[in-house]
């Protein structure tokens, strides 16, 4: 039986995802919650012990949720730390390559096929379409906010890494500075990935239910999307109406900020579970409410990825690049 090609892994801050790919064709994932293990290392080798206990690949490519530093990458929503020449000596690889979670996603986008992305905003779908060879921008809430963007380049393409999620979040009406005033006190500085994450989205409940003389119930992201869900009276409902129009406007941002007429595309942990009312939601039109630059945008599709696992798509790009 010949030995996988590659471990490849798309690291969150919630969950770790492994899987093989070999000859092109990818494996049975493995998922593995992080807070379960102490360390990067442990859940590759509980994920080894799963894809390939007889015969381990010699190459791994390992996306996670945090800057890239040479040979090192930290987790910005977690404990661990990954560096390259630790796991080639650990797990005897040839090569490790390590990437930031969100540029796997960015050389995905190209291999997304039909169904794979769903419109957000379709009732203006017809008038849009992405503009050929222009920037498309990707944003994702997760654990945390992942920006990126894809550049027209001589080859093909190119992925700008950013952390933009880390950005200062602006308001855009009275009542989204009382919330975020809120957060100020609390936090201080107020980011995007304050607010627009699993856990902003907590904060964000619970700020805006203080607002209103309340107690928030929800303590969890899950249980505020459950309740906001099944109640439309309920602060949770607020909170996650407020949350999609907030995402819609900075979504807006940086659109214009990249030149995005490409498209944005959004993914994450949250969104996927959200469809429906994303679509239903304020996100479009805060999306294009950039004043004289409403038509700018009006003109820039928004698409939600629907793919189950599409940042193994962009790691096996990748690692056809010699990533």
């Amino acid at each position: 039986m010949p030995a996988p090609v590659a471990l490849l892994a798309d690291i969150g801050g919630t969950n770790a995802r492994f899987a093989l790919l070999q000859d092109g064709v990818l494996g049975p994932t493995v998922v593995l919650p992080v807070a379960d293990h102490d360390s990067a290392a442990a859940a590759i080798r509980a994920a080894l012990a799963a894809l390939a206990p007889e015969a381990p690949p010699r190459r791994a490519l390992l996306a996670g949720a945090g800057p890239v530093a040479g040979d090192r990458l930290t987790l910005t929503n977690g404990t661990w730390v990954l560096e390259a020449a630790t796991l080639r000596r650990a797990f005897g690889f040839d090569r490790v390559g390590l990437v930031n979670d969100f540029e796997a996603l960015a050389w995905a986008l190209p291999h997304l096929g039909d169904g794979d992305a769903i419109e957000v905003g379709a009732e203006s779908a017809a008038l849009r379409a992405p503009l050929a060879g222009a920037p498309v921008a990707l944003l994702g809430p997760g654990t945390g906010l992942g920006v990126a963007g894809v550049l027209p380049a001589p080859d093909g393409l190119q992925v700008l890494v950013t952390e933009g999620g880390h950005a200062t979040l602006a308001a855009a009406n009275a009542r989204e500075d009382e919330i975020l005033q809120r957060l100020r006190a609390r936090f201080g500085h107020v980011s995007a990935e304050r607010v627009l994450s699993g856990p902003g989205l907590v904060d964000l409940h619970r700020a805006m239910a203080e607002l209103a003389g309340r107690t928030a119930d929800c303590a969890t992201p899950d249980a505020v999307t459950k309740a906001a869900l099944h109640d439309p009276s309920c602060d949770a409902r607020a909170a996650l109406e407020t949350f999609c129009a907030m995402l819609g406007g900075f979504a807006g941002n940086l659109a214009l900020t990249l030149g995005a007429r490409g498209g944005v595309y959004l993914g994450g942990g949250i969104l996927p579970h959200l469809a429906d009312f994303l679509a239903a939601s304020a996100f479009r039109a805060r999306f294009e409410a950039k004043g004289r630059f409403r038509s700018y945008l009006a003109a820039i599709p928004t698409r939600l990825i629907a793919h189950p696992a599409p940042a193994f798509l962009g790691l096996a790009r990748l690692l056809g690049r010699g990533g």
